[in-house]
This record gives structure tokens, C-alpha cells and sequence, in this order.
């Protein structure tokens, strides 16, 4: 069998192993990206790393705001793809494009479908304390992730995982997964089996907003915001009118001296939650570089301190 032109639709580093893969094994003639943004301090206009990775790879990129526009779709089909690979790659697909490859449209998606259908599975599947989640490779169709699967794979969730550490060994375990199940579907040995109708669960697009701390939340829940949101959108509360982010933090056993309380555990920052301590094991004050609760203290002036237990 000849082998089939693929076209690659992704943007951040979670999509890159796949990209990568794809290319070693197949003929990938074209990459879909999003189009540069501002980042830093300079606002500097960034690649997204599938575009990096592309362009180290020699393939042809092309980034356009909305798919749907009439010339992205052009270039699209210019490819000719007989397939096309999709992770992570933040659009929704219009039903001319998933009808133009003769294989169909495949989604590596980052949870065990149909647990977390949406864009922010990964986080959702630590803020809930979920012991597992997977990949997921499906053949999409015109709704958010309902598609037919191929095949699944589960991962353990680590007790200090974050965002961030999970995201990088899904990736790792999504190009494998993909590549080992294409051969079987290109020739027809796999077949397309719907999703379960029970156990639907949603993870909508992540807002700044969310990661916001709720001390009438117990410590326990808010120490897995707190890994869930690291790096994005990042987990913080306030301190002298200022946002005080925290990077790293941990649930204490310990009677809470009442929701929002602040006060000092182990030699670090601490604050009361509806259930326990959330100590801060890292954080960042505004205008400041992260760095250990132990080290904020020395300069936090105020910060209330209650004998530990």
C-alpha cells in the first residue's frame, strides 16, 4: 500500500512528539499551526512549538487565524492529504475539512474518552483527583471529541504531578499509541467503535480567571488547582493588594484557624481553608521571580503567624 499524505494540525509542545513521529514513519506534506503571539515582557511575537518543530523538519507550515476562511481551506486541500492528524490544535474542524481526506480526520486527545471531551482535559483529570487518564485516538466527526474511537491507552496520575510533568509523558504515550495504530487502520483491521454513553464528563477552555484560590475550598482541593494550573493559568491568591501566584503548594492536616486565615507551617507561608492548611511550598510575588516559601517569608512582613499544632 502506498503510503498515505498526511496533513499535521497542532500548536503547543504537547503535539510535537506526535509531529515528530509522524514524520519519521510517513510522508507529512503539510503542518497547520496557529499564528504567532506576543510573549515576555517584550511581547515579542512566539512560534507555536509545532511550528518550530516543523520547520526543523523541512515541512511547509501555514498558520491561519480562522480555518474556516476560504483561502486556509485552499491551502489544505493544495496538500492533497489522504489523512489528517490532529493534537491539541485549538480550531474546530468545519465539515468540508473533515470530509476532504479519504482516511478521515484523527484526534490524539489527552483523556480516556469519554471522560473529559473538550480543550483542557489534562488539567481537569488532576483538579479532580482522578487516579489515571490516557490517550485517546479517534476519528473525529462534527462534534467536541464525540468521535468514534481506535484505540486508548491509560497512564497513571502521579500524587505531585502537575499540568505540566502529565502533559509531557501523555505526549510521549499519544505519538506512540497513534503510530502503533495506524498501520492496523489504514488497512482496514481497525475499526471505528463508538463512545460508551455513560460516564460523559466536560473539560471547557481554561480562563485566567480560574485560577483564582477559593479558601472556602478544603486544602486538599486546592492543592490540586494548584498542580492542575502550573504552568497555565496558574494558580494565585493575594497579598498586600498584589497577586501573590503559587507554583507548588501542599494540603497540612492540621485544624484550620478558619477559611483565609494566614499563619506559618514548617517555617512556611500557610493560609486556613475550609478543611486543613494549603502550605506554600512556592511562590512568586508580583514584579518577583518564583522562589521558596521560606525565602518569601524572610521579606514578608505581616504575613500573621499562629503557633503549628
Amino acid at each position: 500500500m502506498e503510503a498515505p499524505r498526511i496533513v499535521f494540525m497542532g500548536s503547543p509542545d504537547f503535539a510535537v512528539p506526535t509531529l515528530q513521529a509522524l514524520a519519521a514513519a510517513y510522508p507529512v506534506v503539510g503542518v497547520v499551526t496557529q499564528p504567532d503571539k506576543p510573549a515576555g515582557r517584550g511581547r515579542k511575537p512566539t512560534p507555536p512549538p509545532v511550528k518550530r518543530a516543523a520547520e526543523a523538519l523541512g515541512i511547509p507550515v501555514i498558520q491561519p487565524r480562522r480555518l474556516r476562511r476560504p483561502e486556509a481551506f485552499d491551502a489544505l486541500q493544495a496538500w492533497q492529504p489522504d489523512l489528517i492528524v490532529v493534537a491539541a490544535y485549538g480550531q474546530i474542524l468545519r465539515p468540508n475539512v473533515l470530509a476532504l481526506p479519504r482516511y478521515g480526520c484523527i484526534n490524539v486527545h489527552a483523556s480516556l474518552l469519554p471522560r473529559w471531551r473538550g480543550a483542557s482535559p489534562i488539567q481537569h483529570a488532576i483538579l479532580h483527583g482522578d487516579r489515571e487518564t490516557g490517550i485517546t485516538i479517534m476519528l473525529m466527526d462534527e462534534g467536541m471529541d464525540t468521535g468514534p474511537i481506535l484505540s486508548q491507552q491509560a497512564l497513571p496520575i502521579a500524587p505531585d504531578d502537575t499540568a505540566a510533568t502529565l502533559s509531557a509523558r501523555l505526549a510521549d504515550l499519544g505519538a506512540r499509541l497513534l503510530l502503533g495504530t495506524l498501520p492496523g487502520y489504514l488497512r482496514g483491521e481497525i475499526r471505528p467503535r463508538p463512545q460508551p454513553e455513560e460516564g460523559v464528563t466536560y473539560a471547557p477552555l481554561l480562563k485566567k480567571a480560574d485560577g483564582r484560590l477559593d479558601f472556602g475550598q478544603p486544602a486538599e482541593t486546592l492543592a490540586r488547582q494548584v498542580r492542575a494550573f502550573n504552568p497555565w493559568p496558574g494558580a494565585f491568591t493575594e497579598w498586600k493588594s498584589q497577586p501573590l501566584k503559587v507554583h507548588r503548594a501542599h494540603a497540612a492536616d492540621l485544624p484550620t484557624p478558619g477559611a483565609g486565615v494566614r499563619l506559618i507551617v514548617e517555617g512556611r507561608p500557610a493560609i486556613g481553608t475550609a478543611e486543613g492548611v494549603l502550605v506554600l511550598d512556592e511562590v512568586q510575588p508580583a514584579g518577583k521571580k518564583p522562589m521558596r516559601g521560606e525565602d518569601f517569608l524572610r521579606g514578608a512582613r505581616g504575613w500573621e503567624e499562629v503557633a503549628t499544632p
